[in-house]
């Protein structure tokens, strides 16, 4: 398996890694099909567990189902399925948090469950939170940690159907990282994970699996998510710094059987990734910046609209994906706080991009389809053009191709994704 290789090539002082796809957008995803189609490279895309899960998640959708749908994809991007490695990011009890520990454990067992027997590969298994019933005043012992996540595992190896696809399981453990959402305001500062606590964590982990008779299966467990002090929010972005991260560095390098896996890499500039792979960050998760890439793109193209065709005629998507969010705000009330201008600011223009979850609602899809209709194989001015979107060069030659609007989204998003081809590939 390619994780296998890369983390051979980082105990070879071979800066390789491999880009983590954090989401379930269809232009985000048709984008990078299209990117990877002519590498010869595996394309990891993985589902959260609260966008994904056996109740269908936010996505509506089963791992199942999620696998179901990528398959569609691939077939109508003419991508070998073979190609394709499918993970599930943070899978245990998260989303049912509130309930009682048994009953939510049962659940996220289920969940795990349900993503092996659809084909997932790549499994982050995440008992680290506390439960309707835990001591909610203090932070759960790793001891509880460690069991729960046993469970989860041991939930892996019996949902296998046979021993080959049991064997093709690589896990990943830990959870130093925000939730599932990211970080709901901004820091001070985000403290770098201690070894001290990743050793004290690791062995607990460790001794639980050998206590489940799952010896065996840390064989499988190929990285680690710690805090490497990456994280973005609303309006902050805290960056790489290499300096902070040499104690993990050097324990790493003596671990020859794991990498780490990064968490919140998005907005990071392309050396600083560069530099999270050359220091054993190998597996880069990114999910946000993409969806905000394709907002931009997309508000670039409704600003071009206003000036190009009568108020009847247009698209109104900025008017129509205002109202979605205020008729249903549980996707970014309790991220947003400030007052109501502010509060319409971040619906927009966050970095967290929680407008992210409204793209798919009929009334914004109609909206985006009227929108490209509108464009679709229009004589654009070049200065209008450049006005909204100055990083169109070849302007003169997009603008020749009927659906430059389409082109002009998947080349936003497509620049995010080089970030990450560059630092993890070189390509």
């Amino acid at each position: 398996m390619f994780l296998d290789e890369i983390v051979a090539a980082q105990h070879r002082e071979i800066a390789l890694g491999i880009p983590s796809i954090c989401s379930s957008h269809p232009w985000v995803l048709r984008t990078a099909l299209r990117a990877y189609a002519p590498l010869d490279k595996p394309l990891l895309i993985e589902s959260t567990c609260n966008q994904v899960n056996q109740e269908g998640g936010y996505t509506g959708m089963t791992p199942a189902e999620f696998v179901a749908y990528l398959g569609s994809l691939a077939d109508q991007e003419d991508f070998p399925k073979e190609r394709l490695l499918i993970g599930g990011d943070h899978l245990g009890p998260y989303p049912w948090r509130r309930e009682g520990a048994e009953r939510a454990m049962e659940k996220a067992q289920e969940l795990v469950r349900a993503s092996v027997q659809a084909g997932y590969q790549k499994i982050h298994l995440d008992a680290s939170m506390p439960l309707g019933d835990d001591d909610l005043t203090q932070p759960l012992p790793l001891e509880i940690i460690a069991e729960r996540t046993a469970q989860l595992a041991l939930a892996a190896v019996q949902a296998a159907p046979d021993q080959e696809s049991l064997n093709r399981l690589r896990f990943v453990i830990g959870s130093e990282v925000p939730p599932p959402g990211g970080a709901p305001v901004a820091e001070t500062g985000i403290a770098v994970t201690e070894v001290a606590n990743l050793q004290e964590s690791f062995s607990a982990v460790q001794s639980a699996f050998r206590r489940a008779g799952l010896a065996a299966l840390l064989d499988q467990v190929v990285a680690l998510v710690v805090q490497p002090g990456v994280e973005f929010g609303d309006d902050f972005i805290f960056s790489y710094q290499p300096q902070n991260t040499r104690s993990l560095v050097r324990w790493i390098e003596a671990q020859p059987s794991l990498v780490f896996e990064a968490h919140s890499t998005d907005y990071q500039t392309r050396e600083n990734l560069r530099k999270m792979v050359s220091d054993h960050f190998a597996i880069l998760k990114v999910g946000p910046a993409l969806t905000f890439a394709f907002r931009e793109a997309v508000f670039a193209l409704a600003h071009i609209e206003e000036h190009l065709c009568s108020t009847e005629e247009q698209s109104h998507l900025f008017q129509v994906l205002e109202r979605a969010m205020l008729e249903n705000p549980t996707h970014w009330q309790s991220y947003y706080g400030g007052t109501p201008a502010e509060q319409a600011l971040k619906r927009k223009f966050s970095l967290s991009d929680r407008i992210r979850y409204y793209w798919s609602d009929p009334s914004v899809q109609a909206a985006l389809a009227k929108l490209l209709h509108n464009l679709h194989g229009r004589a654009i001015p070049p200065g209008l053009l450049r006005q909204y979107l100055p990083q169109a060069e070849d302007w003169a030659s997009l603008l020749r191709t009927p659906q430059w609007p389409q082109q002009v989204i998947m080349r936003a998003i497509r620049s995010v994704l080089d970030d990450y081809l560059a630092a993890c590939w070189g390509v």
